[in-house]
């Protein structure tokens, strides 16, 4: 099986996992301050007017809340959330059958949604637009085609790559909002709440500790706390204070930058077999023996925000920051000058 699937597999597991640190109101949902204030105008208007909310597209890295937000959204909204994504959906018939098993005001929460099948995608035009299914029966002279009505829905599409959405799905999105990293100070609050949910006396040192490596990443975040809570609970600290905090994550090997071994090892084969790049895509991903989808979607964005890297029109280069963060820097010097 690819990295990719065993990957998102694994996200799901996590997600599930997590659940119970799921903030379930948007006042409880730290972090993303604009998007919760345009958020919660939208839904007050659509209550407001007795009307469903209109559809919405969720874009960002992994991990920052699409789902989570989607579900906020059917609570808040007083609505049911039936949930899949675009892998999962093969044939028309399947989104079918999910549009037809929807009731008046539902949210229809679709992730990955720039990985739909072409047919499949051009159902949900006359479904999103004029809540309109067509379908086609039969094959050849016999065929005909019917359309059938559908309850008001909402459709909350989820994305990491607005680039690969095609236009036409792109412009059936009445609202879009985009999902950035999350500070420091937010994932510190994101810690301290799941610890007192999970029952587990954090210090703010510890839960800023924990923070500081969580990649900006809230999902992150509590799968770290929840690493650490067990190191302080084989090693009998009653408290998860700095030291503790950092024992277990450098057990785990997440450096101070929030840097796991691919991270580093993506670094380390740019500035070393590719001489600090520029290095295009499939290349990397096959000295890796990664999936291209996995280093972009997943290591990328952290490391470009992070500006260890940059992305040209000839491929990904390292920064003077990776040099340093490896230790690699002074070499590059001594050679620059030997040039």
């Amino acid at each position: 099986m690819p990295r990719e699937a065993i990957l998102r597999g694994e996200e799901r597991e996590e997600d599930r996992a997590i659940a119970t640190l799921r903030p379930h109101r948007l006042a409880e949902f730290i972090g993303q301050e604009k998007l919760k204030a345009q958020m919660q105008m939208y839904m007050e208007a659509a209550r407001a007017r007795g009307d469903v909310l209109d559809h919405m597209l969720l874009h960002g890295p992994p991990g920052l809340g699409k789902t989570t937000l989607a579900q906020i959204v059917s609570t808040e909204m007083n609505v049911n959330v039936k949930i899949s994504s675009g892998p999962a959906i093969e044939r028309p018939g399947d989104l079918a059958a999910l549009l037809t098993n929807l009731t008046q005001g539902d949210v229809l929460f679709l992730d990955e949604i720039h990985r739909l099948r072409r047919n499949v995608e051009e159902l949900l035009y006359p479904a999103m637009e004029d809540f309109k299914l067509d379908l086609v029966i039969g094959d050849g002279p016999h065929a005909q085609a019917i359309r059938l009505d559908l309850p008001k829905f909402t459709l909350i599409g989820a994305t990491t790559r607005t680039g690969l959405l095609t236009n036409p799905l792109r412009d059936r999105f009445e609202v879009v909002f985009h999902l950035d990293f999350y500070s420091d100070a937010e994932l510190k609050e994101i810690v301290l709440r799941g610890s007192k949910i999970l029952g587990v006396s954090v210090t703010e040192e510890g839960a800023a500790e924990i923070a500081k490596r969580a990649r900006g990443t809230p999902r992150v975040a509590n799968r770290l706390l929840k690493r650490v809570r067990d190191f302080a609970q084989v090693k009998k600290k009653s408290e998860i204070d700095r030291t503790v905090a950092k024992e277990a994550l450098d057990l785990l090997e997440v450096d101070e930058e929030g840097f796991d071994e691919l991270d580093r090892r993506i670094l380390q084969v740019i500035i070393e077999k590719f001489e600090g790049g520029p290095v295009g895509l499939e290349t990397l991903s096959a000295a890796l023996s990664e999936e291209k989808d996995t280093i972009s979607e997943v290591y990328e964005p952290y490391l470009l925000k992070k500006g260890f890297i940059q992305r040209t029109p000839q491929g990904r280069t390292a920064t003077e920051q990776a040099y340093r963060h490896l230790g690699l820097l002074k070499k590059k010097q001594s050679e620059e000058r030997l040039l």
